[in-house]
């Protein structure tokens, strides 16, 4: 019986190792006529040469693990050569709200291929001090990029400082801007809850929204509060339009980038001339945050920071309609000028 195992064991050994012997010498005299065999059409020329508009996004990777690299200060001069890395200054610059969505929407422009972001406000145009060190060192403050990108900075605080559209415009009188707004009051209140915040953590106490909303003294809107002064969208916009034509400016819905986030930003890429390349894939909601994140590839996504999102303390009803009744003939004058309406109350 052992005997009879035995031969069947050798039997099925030599099976397969003649048939292991047979496919080496198939795969052996494959590659050689393979190396014979010139391809009919190869995939270059069948294609022609691609286009920097036509990379995909996941084909981008790489190229931004680079810029990574070099925006930490881990790249040489020879290296930046060779890669051909530039420091360029923006030609688009999102100049505000403050409390509109402005890191969101820069977060969110940075997944097209062509667009290079500043991480941090510069505050050049804003700063007396920054802006004494001259252009050079504005540049120098943004990141590298491929000579076809575009540079994007953001600080919110440009669109309501009286220097900035001048100093601006005498760098570049056709640099295209983008505001991103969201309904005044909710946005006066967003902008009170930072702040409110930022003095908790501190231990200090701050009045509430109304009483700071509010002169007590007339009962009508307090128009030297800062946050109700920013939210006078139109009065902080005919000061710009005294340099730049509205063509210049692109306005963003805020409040819809929060809840439909792609149609807004394909009319900013329309805006910018940039090919479409952002899509639903690189925006899905995540039920915990309750916010739309970020989607480069299989491997990477990205959310914004916990800041974002604060609770809104309550404010009596009554001060949200007086805000709202002062805001809404500063509203229609702002759809007039832009061309675009919004269903604020």
């Amino acid at each position: 019986m052992l005997f009879k195992q035995q031969a069947l064991l050798r039997q099925k050994l030599f099976v397969l190792g003649s048939l292991a012997i047979g496919s080496l010498l198939y795969l052996v005299a494959r590659v050689g006529s393979l190396d014979r065999l010139q391809p009919l059409c190869p995939i270059d020329g069948r294609f022609g040469p691609r286009s920097q508009d036509d990379i995909p996004l996941r084909a981008l990777q790489f190229k931004r693990g680079l810029l990574h690299e070099f925006r930490k200060g881990n790249a040489t001069k020879e290296q930046i050569r060779l890669h051909n890395l530039v420091q360029q200054l923006p030609k688009a610059i999102i100049i505000g709200v403050r409390k509109g969505g402005t890191r969101a929407l820069l977060e969110m422009l940075n997944l097209h291929p062509a667009v290079v972001k500043a991480s941090q406000e510069i505050h050049f145009f804003d700063n007396d001090e920054n802006y004494a060190k001259g252009i050079e060192w504005y540049r120098k403050k943004m990141p590298f990029s491929y000579p076809h990108q575009i540079t994007i900075e953001k600080s919110p605080a440009y669109f309501i400082t009286e220097e900035v559209p001048e100093r601006i415009y005498k760098m570049n009188s056709s640099i295209k801007l983008l505001i991103i707004v969201r309904e005044p009051t909710t946005r006066a209140i967003s902008d009170y809850t930072q702040v409110l915040e930022g003095k908790e953590r501190k231990n200090k106490t701050y009045y509430k929204f109304e009483k700071l909303a509010i002169d007590p003294n007339t009962c009508e809107v307090n128009t030297k509060y800062k946050a109700v002064r920013t939210s006078i969208y139109t009065k902080h916009l005919e000061r710009w339009l005294k340099y730049f034509p509205i063509e210049q400016f692109h306005i963003v819905d805020g409040d819809r980038l929060i809840t439909e986030p792609l149609p807004e930003l394909q009319l900013v890429e329309k805006f910018l001339n940039l090919p479409p390349r952002i899509s639903q894939y690189n925006l899905y909601f995540n039920a915990t945050r309750g916010f739309y994140c970020l989607r480069f590839n299989v491997v990477f996504n990205k959310c914004l920071a916990g800041s974002k999102g604060r609770i809104h303390p309550e404010v009596d009803t009554s001060v949200i309609t007086k805000l709202r009744k002062f805001f809404h003939p500063f509203n229609q004058k702002f759809y007039q000028i832009t061309g675009r309406t919004f269903n604020w109350p």
